[in-house]
């Protein structure tokens, strides 16, 4: 066994504003991450941000092709019309 180290065993000596720098980058990290999750799991604000991304859509689809924002409003008014009407058939043939 030899007495020589090899330089992946032998520990890094560094300074400690080199130690202090890399402690804040670690905190950084940290810190956006914790924010990406609290982005990702905050149903609140994904549903405020996904309302405001579709009533934007209608917007731009209403500006670019209105004929286009009529045809969906009508599709979105047959289907639930439709759909209130499946609910009141269900419940009336039930009696």
């Amino acid at each position: 066994m030899s007495t020589d180290k090899s330089p992946e065993t032998t520990p890094e000596h560094r300074s400690t504003a080199e130690l202090r720098s890399e402690a804040d980058r670690a905190r950084a990290a940290l810190a956006g991450t914790l924010d990406a999750i609290e982005y990702k799991l905050n149903v609140p604000k994904q549903i405020k941000i996904n309302t405001r991304r579709f009533t934007l859509g209608l917007h731009r689809l209403g500006d670019d092709n209105p004929l286009a924002l009529a045809g969906v409003a009508l599709g979105a008014a047959a289907a639930a019309g439709t759909i209130v009407w499946w609910g009141v058939k269900t419940v009336l043939d039930r009696r």
